[in-house]
């Protein structure tokens, strides 16, 4: 199976590096994205340009292509559901929910010359980081990236309900499946309480498993 990897805020493909190995060695093709404002110096790109980067992976897939959107990026996986619900065969979602029609895609901290860089881990201490030694912090911070604000406040438009009959894993890292169905059932996340199938499944990490559980993720991915 053809595995589109999209890792939230601040990461490229090189955030599934060590996701990788495992799902080749099970089998699967797995296609890490880097998108556009993503360490290409463009400053200038847009949420369009990110939506459009994702479709054009998805089109390219010799099959129907699992979608895996990691935080933020989990709303990038279900504008991909909405725009070709016919071709994509689960949309996973990692330690993330998608933003509703007409709502801002990540406009979660200061900007800075047209960009919104890595806060520090002050905002992600406690669950989010607790599994994350100081190697591993080292790591994602080197490597992140600031995000362009045509990203960060680009606004969702979802049109086509067919989404809702894609099937739908969702991955709780940081939180549990019951806390999500509970977040579901109060309404805080419509898109994923009109969701026709919707698995939801415990991996027990921090949110960011690619880097603490990846070997784990990988397995949870295609079991």
């Amino acid at each position: 199976m053809d595995i589109l990897l999209i890792a939230g805020l601040w990461l490229d493909g090189s955030a599934w590096d060590d996701v990788v190995p495992t799902l080749e060695a099970l089998g699967h093709r797995p296609v890490p994205l880097t998108l556009p404002g993503q360490g290409d110096g463009s400053a200038s790109a847009t949420l369009d340009d990110q939506v459009a980067a994702v479709l054009a992976a998805l089109d390219a897939a010799s099959e129907k292509p699992m979608v895996v959107g990691h935080s933020a990026a989990c709303t990038l996986a279900w504008l991909a559901a909405d725009a070709r619900p016919e071709k994509v065969a689960e949309v996973v979602l990692i330690g993330g929910f998608p933003a509703a029609d007409g709502e801002p895609y990540a406009d979660l901290f200061e900007a800075k010359d047209g960009v919104m860089p890595f806060p520090g881990w002050g905002p992600f201490e406690g669950p989010d980081s607790a599994d994350l030694d100081e190697n591993a912090r080292r790591r994602i911070a080197a490597a992140a990236i600031p995000v362009p604000t045509g990203v960060t406040k680009g606004l969702v438009r979802l049109v086509d309900e067919r989404r809702f009959d894609v099937p739908v894993v969702l991955v709780c890292p940081e939180f549990t499946p019951a806390q999500a169905q509970e977040w579901i059932g109060a309404g805080h996340v419509p898109e994923l309480a009109k969701a026709k199938r919707l698995d939801l499944v415990d991996i027990d990490s921090g949110h960011w498993p690619m880097v603490s559980k990846p070997v784990e993720l990988a397995r949870l991915l295609v079991s």
